[in-house]
């Protein structure tokens, strides 16, 4: 709670929305993240209930095909695999 003290003396803003607890699930939208790697990735989101377990979610990130996102996605997925490989590569063998 300290906080929230210090960010209610801070920002007015804050202040009100935080008195005012006006907070709301969102199902659907887009999110913008950075990423060190590729840098700026604008992701669609989609969040679904889970029959099983009642208060969670599970949130799905997507990029449409042939976009700036979509690419940079494709080219952090071949960095993390080659940052595998060598890891893999690196490992001292055992016999």
């Amino acid at each position: 709670m300290h906080l929230v003290g210090e960010l209610s003396t801070c920002s007015e803003l804050f202040r009100q929305r935080w008195a005012s607890q006006d907070v709301r699930l969102h199902r659907s939208g887009r999110k913008r993240v950075h990423h060190p790697i590729v840098g700026q990735l604008d992701l669609d989101v989609e969040s679904m209930e889970l029959p099983a377990e009642p208060g969670l979610h599970l949130n799905v990130y997507t990029a449409p095909a042939g976009t700036p996102t979509a690419d940079n996605l494709a080219l952090l997925a071949s960095w993390a695999a080659t940052q595998q490989a060598l890891a893999t590569e690196l490992e001292p063998h055992n016999g």
